[in-house]
């Protein structure tokens, strides 16, 4: 199967909205597939099946390679790249990988009654077939082609295009070996006016620290909880037949430590709850802690509405901050600020 100029140039020059279509494994007849992969930073590209590795062929001098195989569709492989620098590097495909997106996904997404959309947009750590990585989601409908960057990839948006969902505007992809932490960015290419940005993503768990912009990677399956009992409590209670006493607060402005530092949210457990237990309160409202670039702000201009700022620590350090509370009994409310979305991100 021989691939059409335009595409190639399109691909290489970071402009193909369907990477699929070219990288990835594809059949040439019943016996052989063909195996194709852009690499910019490789001087050598070699398939590796099992024991065995073969060196692939490269097209063009900016980095695409393909090998025609004995096998099928279901053949499993990895890639080894000897790069310019002279360093040896192994990995998994991602063009080998199949969506995550599910058809009932994308209908109740186009239907616009997807409540539960934060599970599948924004960076998700998996393991697919046996191989760690991350599942990265954005929704772009204006756009003609979607990248993943990050340092993984040098910044380089012709590494990474992702895969679009035909009119959803659902783009993903599945990079293997990108690990917990890892800062990335989404870099979008319009259909309209030739507009092109690197964006952070407004459904990231976390962020980098201003003044960077870049979203993190995040694992939030691994705090454990200790709030049962308070859980069990609320479900079982009217909350608008209960007293209530609400401590409103702006956490970066509550106390201080010496130097003028921030407390993080572990040290506002340590320190913000025992007051609020002492004053007989029953609820702290938070100012937002959703992530905002500007601290005069206090908060009301959001950059990521499921990502707790990270001044005062990790979402991990949150959770362990809103755990606190309920086990001492404390409700949190969190002030919610949907109409001011800066373009910072």
């Amino acid at each position: 199967m021989s691939l059409h100029p335009d595409a190639i140039n399109a691909l290489i020059h970071g402009d193909h909205g369907a990477p699929f279509d070219l990288l990835g494994i594809h059949p040439v007849d019943d016996e052989r597939v063909v195996v194709r992969a852009f690499r910019p930073t490789a001087k050598h590209l070699y398939l590796v099946v099992g024991n065995e590795q073969h060196e692939m062929t490269r097209l063009r001098d900016e980095g695409l390679f393909e090998i025609q195989f004995q096998g099928t569709l279901g053949l499993s492989y990895r890639l080894r790249a000897t790069t310019f620098d002279g360093r040896e590097e192994v990995f998994h495909d991602p063009y080998a990988f199949p969506p995550w997106w599910t058809d009932h996904d994308l209908y109740l997404w186009n239907q616009g009654t997807y409540l539960y959309s934060y599970e599948r947009f924004g960076a998700h750590p998996r393991t697919v077939n046996g191989v760690k990585g991350v599942n990265f989601s954005v929704w772009a409908p204006n756009a003609k082609k979607v990248a993943v960057v990050g340092n993984f990839n040098n910044w380089d948006d012709r590494v990474h295009p992702m895969r679009r969902h035909g009119e959803s505007g659902v783009w993903e992809l599945f990079i293997p070996g990108v690990e917990v932490g890892e800062s990335y960015k989404f870099e979008i290419r319009s259909q309209f006016n030739m507009y092109r940005e690197q964006k952070a993503d407004p459904y990231a768990f976390y962020a980098e620290l201003r003044p960077h912009t870049a979203s993190r990677v995040f694992d939030l399956s691994q705090y454990t909880w200790g709030d049962a009992a308070w859980m069990d409590a609320r479900r079982a209670t009217d909350p608008l037949k209960q007293p209530m006493a609400i401590y409103e607060v702006h956490l970066g402005s509550w106390k201080r430590k010496d130097g003028n530092q921030w407390l993080t949210y572990r040290d506002l457990a340590d320190e913000l709850l025992p007051y609020v237990k002492r004053m007989n309160f029953t609820h702290i409202e938070l100012m937002p802690v959703m992530e905002h670039p500007f601290d005069g702000s206090w908060g009301y201009q959001v950059t990521g509405y499921y990502a707790p700022t990270s001044r005062f620590g990790t979402p991990d350090d949150f959770m362990y901050f809103v755990d606190q509370c309920h086990q001492a009994g404390i409700g949190v409310i969190l002030d919610w600020v949907p109409a001011h979305f800066p373009k910072d991100g």
